[in-house]
């Protein structure tokens, strides 16, 4: 897809730049439209020039790499000179990163996914001198209260998907969990788990996984040496979809379990659908938002906080199920399809003004 492959390629030129920062300058790209401004922009997008950085724990990864594209494109519409630092995993060069763009003059940051322990420092430095900063699923606010904090509805994704689950293999079955602790999103999906796993009976057979920069990767070889210990398992639910494509292709690895394992997953791009829906594909279900939705919204949210017009310090998007039946029933090949199928995936109006021309996928 051209958008992916535009990220990807950004995502290098990050890379070759060490520690540095990548000057976005982006062209149209992932089928989005610009609805046009009517009202005029407030101080500081009444001038050109407008800087802003995005400090990402790592862009590798469909869903990553989804996020940055919307994240470029609202930038562009808002005329904002757009900084990308990406840590690649690492958490230290992700807190040296954010000194590095306080440093760079920058009047707004986004801070995408990482821990609070690295970031805080950082976070509070970055207010404490007048910087807006606005967080993407970091569990912030214990520590940085005065930062805008913005995330999917977890609790949500996680108990659409788990009810679907639920419903496919009912009660008292073995079940395995690909799952890390310590990511903020994760977590949130893992309270839902837990509270599923007590209400449906279901015994937990292993649990495993890691988060990388290449998290399918490196993860398969750990679910298939569980599956393989633990062949009695119906269903595996891995909240997030490199997990997910982590669990597929270790089921590849077990053809005895062909048809025997269900699989619940998180997130959707045009690659998960063909995953979903490839003959025989053990994905039944997902929990999903578009990432490049969500990537405008929050720079549309750090606009609003820069003007001194958002309402309050939480932002929160909504997810939809989507289903491998629904998808082969309508014959959704890619996500521009599921964007027409499901309107709701669509959430321009969310951190939105007159004044700030919305980016639409």
């Amino acid at each position: 897809m051209a958008g992916v492959a535009a990220v990807s390629a950004l995502s290098l030129a990050a890379c070759s730049q060490g520690s540095g920062a990548t000057t976005v300058k982006p062209k149209n790209q992932e089928s989005a439209s610009v609805q046009a401004a009517s009202g005029d922009a407030p101080a500081p997008f009444d001038q050109p020039g407008v800087r802003v950085a995005i400090v990402q724990n790592s862009g590798q990864g469909d869903y990553f790499q989804q996020y940055l594209n919307g994240t470029k494109q609202q930038a562009a519409a808002l005329g904002i000179d757009l900084s990308v630092y990406d840590a690649q995993g690492d958490n230290a060069t992700q807190a040296t990163q954010l000194d590095q763009a306080i440093s760079s003059g920058v009047q707004g940051i986004i801070v995408r996914h990482g821990f609070p322990d690295t970031l805080c420092p950082g976070v509070n430095k970055a207010i404490d001198q007048g910087i807006k900063v606005v967080i993407y699923d970091v569990e912030i606010q214990k520590c940085a209260p005065d930062a805008v904090q913005t995330q999917q509805s977890d609790n949500k994704m996680a108990s659409l998907v788990l009810d679907k689950m639920a419903e496919d293999i009912g009660t008292g079955k073995p079940v395995g969990y690909v799952n890390v602790a310590g990511i903020a999103p994760l977590d949130r999906r893992d309270v839902v788990w837990q509270e599923y796993l007590g209400e449906n009976d279901w015994t937990q057979k292993f649990k495993t996984g890691k988060f990388t920069n290449s998290t399918a990767t490196d993860t398969a070889p750990m679910v298939d040496s569980v599956l393989k210990s633990n062949p009695d398992v119906v269903a595996v639910y891995a909240p997030y979809d490199e997990l997910t494509k982590a669990t597929l292709s270790a089921l590849k690895q077990n053809p005895s379990l062909q048809g025997k394992v269900k699989v619940y997953g998180a997130d959707i791009s045009t690659a998960d659908i063909e995953l979903m829906t490839n003959p025989d594909s053990p994905w039944v279900a997902t929990g999903a938002t578009d990432p490049n939705a969500i990537g405008a919204a929050v720079v549309r949210t750090l606009a609003l906080h820069m003007a001194g017009e958002l309402d309050g310090l939480n932002v929160e998007f909504p997810p939809i199920l989507v289903t491998q039946d629904f998808l082969r029933s309508e014959g959704i090949k890619n996500m521009d399809d599921l964007r027409a199928a499901e309107p709701a995936l669509n959430i321009a109006d969310v951190s939105s003004a007159d004044w700030i021309p919305n980016v639409t996928f």
